[in-house]
């Protein structure tokens, strides 16, 4: 007599069958702004601007460094007379 390696499963299969769902839409990451010469003008300008106050920090700190050298160097030099 053979005797099957695995029982068979007891409970009878299930009467009601599962239908696949519809999948779901692929979503953008984005959504698309128009884009005319207007805003394209704004943005340009707009980073001139902010590279213009950055250039202008940027040199404001890079006189000031120098001053403070020299200011440390005319103060050491009065201190040693």
């Amino acid at each position: 007599m053979f005797l099957p390696k695995y029982p068979e499963n007891p409970t009878p299969p299930s009467a009601h069958t599962h239908a696949p769902t519809d999948p779901a839409p692929a979503r953008r990451g984005l959504a698309s702004l128009p884009v005319d010469q207007k805003t394209v003008l704004a943005l340009l300008v707009g980073g001139v601007v902010l590279t213009a106050l950055l250039a202008a920090v940027a040199v404001t700190a890079i006189s000031v460094a120098v001053a403070t050298v020299v200011l440390r160097s005319l103060l050491r030099e009065q201190h040693r007379r």
